[in-house]
């Protein structure tokens, strides 16, 4: 079987490269179709290619900001289109489009074509990209989610077919767990003794930020660690921070993949107080180093905390359900480790990527007729 995983914009690198592998591990021919990550180094290929057709001049020659945006601009139909003439494969399983207001019109007719909706819908829609997935969503021949939460969001807010609508988890980073080389934490972050919580990823609004910094003031005897690029305004973060008895430490840049494996090492329990989410990379990545886990009850979120005890779950938006969850863990070694454990078998048995990838192949084959499902 012939498979082509998309991702022009190269948004997720570490799922569509783990996905791939996986893929490939099962005999398959797979190519990612991507363009090339511009913030820092991505897992290396592992029994596939990669094509990094998309926006060759914008990644390679232009620094972040707006000259980089406008050649991207320049460069994305006339690469859609060159993707469309020259796409060959059984399946095109697509993860991200860039402009899905134009891109809709510019996929290729050949093969089976899978969407992989990650944020089910667009969180922060610019105008008309809403309407635009919808269009994209009703010329899939199978649309993956990662929830049952997603599946009945998706059937409900975007008219989906439902027997086009399938869940497949999102599969556990474990690649960082085994880095050739881990960078170590910044002597006085390696200094700290106490327990550390650990807050992580691109700092947004939706991620409920505020909400965590106004339960810790009530979770003495803790460190909080909010590690990521910021994609909101930091001071009136730090003017909440400035109220806790604990100390708030910012890391407030992206955190290329060598340095991540410390920061969760070292972490004593990860929280995610997201206001409103599918599923994640950050808890794809706490699951991989067994981490106990305060999560929203949520989507994917909560169906991780109910099936496989792997997290203590919250309502989001809630003060004080939050600092009562981390006051619990913080005071209880023995409620973490069971927490941790749940959450490292979690990550070797759902939440596999070779049980991704199985349950993917047999989505393309239920989609292929006979003698290309066999190849």
């Amino acid at each position: 079987m012939r498979i082509q995983i998309v991702d022009p914009p190269a948004f997720t690198p570490p799922y569509d490269r783990a996905l791939c592998a996986a893929l490939a591990r099962t005999g398959a021919s797979v190519e990612l179709v991507t363009s090339r990550f511009a913030y820092g180094e991505v897992p290396r290929e592992q029994g596939y290619r990669v094509e990094e057709s998309f926006y060759r001049r914008s990644t390679r020659r232009a620094s972040p900001g707006r000259m980089r945006t406008a050649l991207r601009l320049a460069e994305h139909i006339p690469d859609m289109l060159a993707y469309r003439r020259h796409a060959d494969a059984d399946v095109v399983h697509i993860q991200w489009l860039a402009v899905p207001q134009l891109d809709v019109h510019l996929l290729p007719d050949a093969g089976a074509r899978v969407l992989t909706a990650h944020d089910v819908l667009p969180r922060e829609p610019r105008p008309g990209q809403t309407a635009a997935t919808r269009r994209l969503i009703a010329r899939m021949d199978a649309v993956i989610v990662h929830s049952d939460a997603g599946a009945d969001r998706l059937v409900a807010e975007a008219s989906a077919d439902p027997a086009r609508v399938h869940v497949i988890a999102h599969g556990a980073f474990d690649y960082l767990t085994r880095l050739e080389s881990e960078r170590p934490l910044d002597p006085e972050l390696a200094a700290v003794d106490g327990p550390v919580i650990l807050c992580f990823g691109l700092m947004r609004h939706y991620k409920g930020i505020d909400v965590l910094l106004d339960a810790f003031r009530s979770v003495p005897g803790a460190e909080l660690w909010l590690v990521g690029m910021p994609r909101i305004p930091l001071e009136p973060l730090e003017r909440l921070a400035a109220q806790a008895p604990g100390r708030v430490r910012f890391v407030p840049r992206f955190i290329p993949d060598a340095e991540i494996p410390a920061y969760f090492r070292r972490a004593d329990l990860v929280v995610l107080p997201y206001r409103e989410i599918d599923q994640s990379g950050v808890l794809a990545t706490a699951l991989a180093f067994g981490k106990p886990l305060v999560l929203s009850r949520l989507g994917g979120f909560s169906e991780l905390g109910e099936r496989h005890r792997a997290a203590l779950l919250v309502p989001p938006g809630e003060v004080e359900p939050l600092s009562d969850a981390l006051n619990a863990l913080v005071r209880d070694r023995a409620a973490r480790e069971r927490l941790g454990a749940a959450a490292a078998a979690a990550a070797a048995g759902a939440y596999s990527w070779d049980a991704i990838a199985g349950r993917t192949l047999e989505l393309y084959r239920s989609l292929l007729p006979g003698s290309a499902a066999q190849g």
